[in-house]
């Protein structure tokens, strides 16, 4: 010991090492130095058929030894890699509980892949969290404010917001005005995905949502499909924003197919362990093993 420590290998050093070793034993092989050579190459991620080697820096793996739980574990590896996230990304990823969060906004099947393949951008719902978290914003949960306060502060830290959002978002326009039988209408926030090419509107309430509220996104979605996509491009996504989101609501306002989404949003980070409890229940209630 007092060797390794004259050679520079501080107590913690070791104490990580080890737990690193116990936490990844069935990846270490006499090559582990060599696998975190391709650090971050694009080759380790082709389509994941097999669990990739060493993706990412020990920076990244210092904090995710923490995660207890290994699926978790291995969708924050994975999303860090893929996404370029830095450390401050992934512990801020992790704070407001990204994996409960899409976990939770998913079938049986969907939440199997999460820990196997990351966030895989394939179908609308994979862009929906429950909920979806601006406590970057820095309003104040009590504080009174109105739509157009919370659109300014979205739109001050624009950057900030399209990554809780999730993969591949563009921003096109806010309050973007389109015209209609002689009325015009304005849509808080057009955004545009480049997985699922398609046109994402998002519509802010600060209140309790509404059948009204449903229907006016309903009607938003129905102008950009038949006036502004391209032929090529996939249906228009709606997503209303609200402080108290009602399920049953949307359910029975909306037809099965449609391609309108509500997700409550929280000013500041959820309760960890709450989502955590919620997501074991519902996982036990599904039956997924």
């Amino acid at each position: 010991m007092k060797k390794n420590l004259e050679r520079g290998f501080s107590e913690d050093s070791l104490k990580n090492a080890r737990k690193f070793y116990l936490t990844y034993k069935d990846r270490i092989s006499e090559t582990v130095f060599n696998l975190f050579a391709v650090e971050k190459s694009e080759t380790v991620f082709s389509l994941f058929e097999e669990k990739p080697p060493f993706i990412v820096s020990w920076s990244h793996y210092l904090q995710l030894m923490r995660i207890e739980n290994e699926d978790e574990r291995s969708f924050y590896e994975i999303e860090s890699a893929r996404s370029g996230w830095s450390v401050r990304t992934l512990q801020r990823q992790y704070n407001s509980s990204l994996y409960e969060r899409l976990a939770l906004s998913r079938d049986k099947e969907a939440v199997l892949q999460l820990a196997k393949k990351g966030n895989i951008i394939t179908k609308p719902e994979d862009i929906v969290k429950q909920p979806t978290v601006l406590e970057f914003l820095g309003i104040e949960e009590k504080m009174k404010y109105s739509e157009t306060d919370l659109e300014t502060e979205i739109i001050n830290k624009l950057q900030k917001f399209l990554l809780e959002m999730g993969k591949g978002y563009l921003f096109e326009s806010r309050q973007k005005r389109f015209t209609f039988n002689e009325d015009s209408y304005y849509v808080d926030l057009v955004l545009y995905n480049r997985f699922l090419r398609c046109y994402v509107l998002i519509d802010l309430k600060v209140d309790k949502l509404t059948h009204q509220d449903i229907g006016q996104m309903q009607m938003y979605v129905n102008y950009y499909d038949r006036y502004e996509k391209l032929g090529d491009e996939n249906p228009t996504i709606g997503i209303l924003l609200c402080k108290e989101n009602n399920d049953a609501l949307v359910e029975i306002t909306l037809p099965q197919d449609a391609n309108i989404y509500a997700s409550e949003y929280k000013l500041y980070l959820p309760d960890k362990k709450l989502l955590q409890d919620k997501l074991r229940q519902w996982i036990e209630e599904a039956d997924i093993e």
